[in-house]
């Protein structure tokens, strides 16, 4: 009888032991931001992306990007408004926090206003420690910056009012060189980093030289910046140079993710690149897979990453040399 049991024991261990080790162990990257990183509403072709919305097409499915990043928000009213407590009971050992503030700490509202070196200081002070306590890892950003090439800024109370601008046609002044727009809101985090050792990454700095290196009109493909007709949900299109377009968060999330893979090693071997990025969520650069393949150059090796939804296996034209990457979030379905 012994024997018998010990027959049937043994299998049904193997078994657990072969379930357990195949199981994919994930780790959460949680984003707490502002509208520069949040996600955004994608239907009837609306244009704006943060880049922490399109951030998981640029690891393998080891990692979940769990993006509680909010329009308008300040280090300040993310506290306040309990936001950061409901991220706080979700991590775990392990995983990260993408913690990136500026824009709106800036801003005179009482409900948002911090001063860097006293208040802001210590709003990311609390993100860090509280979230070492519960075995997460925290990773400070500064601010990407926003695109101003006049020599003297615009005033700007409140980001979120330039959903409400319109294309006017009129000519802006601008020069050769980007003008900072954060101050000490951008050195703050940087030097919360260094007095708790945490990870760093210079994402202003990163986003600067972007902008720079294209210059005063290319560079405003990477926000949104639109003409009447041009897009169907802005009917009287729109001068914004904060917020970015599908093209532009995928650029800055592509910089961003090398970054982040410099300054936290353990993340480098989940990191990737693709030249196309399909879902149906608004996370990838397209939308439509067979887009992505007709848009393949001919005769050169393009690697698609299927990130989200489900999708049948599209017409691929003599002369593609199309890879596909499906992930577990994403379906494949061949005729």
């Amino acid at each position: 009888m012994k024997t018998l049991r010990r027959s049937f024991t043994l299998p049904i261990i193997c078994l657990m032991l072969v379930l357990l080790t195949s199981a994919r162990h994930q780790t959460t990257i949680f984003m707490i931001g502002d509208s520069t990183m949040a996600n955004k509403p994608y239907d009837n072709e609306k244009p704006e992306r943060g880049w922490g919305m399109v951030l998981p097409g640029f690891f393998t499915d080891d990692i979940v990007v769990d993006n509680h990043a909010v329009n308008g928000r300040s280090s300040k009213s993310f506290i306040d408004e309990g936001r950061w407590q409901v991220v706080l009971e979700k991590i775990k050992p392990g995983d990260y926090v993408f913690i990136q503030f500026g824009h709106n700490d800036e801003k005179p509202k009482e409900d948002r206003h911090t001063d860097p070196g006293t208040t802001f200081d210590a709003n990311l002070e609390r993100f860090v420690n509280e979230t070492r306590e519960r075995g997460g890892i925290p990773v400070l950003f500064n601010c990407v910056v926003r695109r101003n090439f006049q020599k003297i800024v615009p005033e700007n109370d409140d980001d979120e009012k330039l959903r409400n601008t319109v294309y006017t046609g009129q000519e802006i002044i601008e020069g050769d060189s980007l003008v900072d727009t954060h101050g000490d809101y951008r050195i703050a985090p940087m030097n919360v980093a260094k007095r708790l050792n945490v990870p760093f990454v210079d994402a202003n700095r990163i986003t600067h030289e972007l902008e720079q290196g294209m210059g005063p009109k290319e560079s405003k493909k990477l926000h949104l910046w639109y003409k009447p007709g041009e897009n169907p949900s802005l009917p009287k299109g729109r001068e914004d140079n904060t917020h970015y377009s599908v093209y532009g968060a995928h650029i800055v999330a592509s910089l961003l993710v090398d970054e982040i893979a410099r300054q936290v090693p353990a993340l480098k071997k989940y990191v990737r690149h693709y030249d196309y990025i399909v879902a149906d969520n608004g996370q990838g650069n397209y939308m439509s897979l067979q887009q992505a393949v007709d848009e393949a150059p001919n005769g050169v090796k393009t690697r698609i990453r299927i990130l989200h939804g489900e999708w049948n296996y599209p017409n691929i034209p003599k002369g593609k040399k199309i890879k596909f990457s499906v992930s577990q979030n994403a379906k494949l379905v061949k005729r």
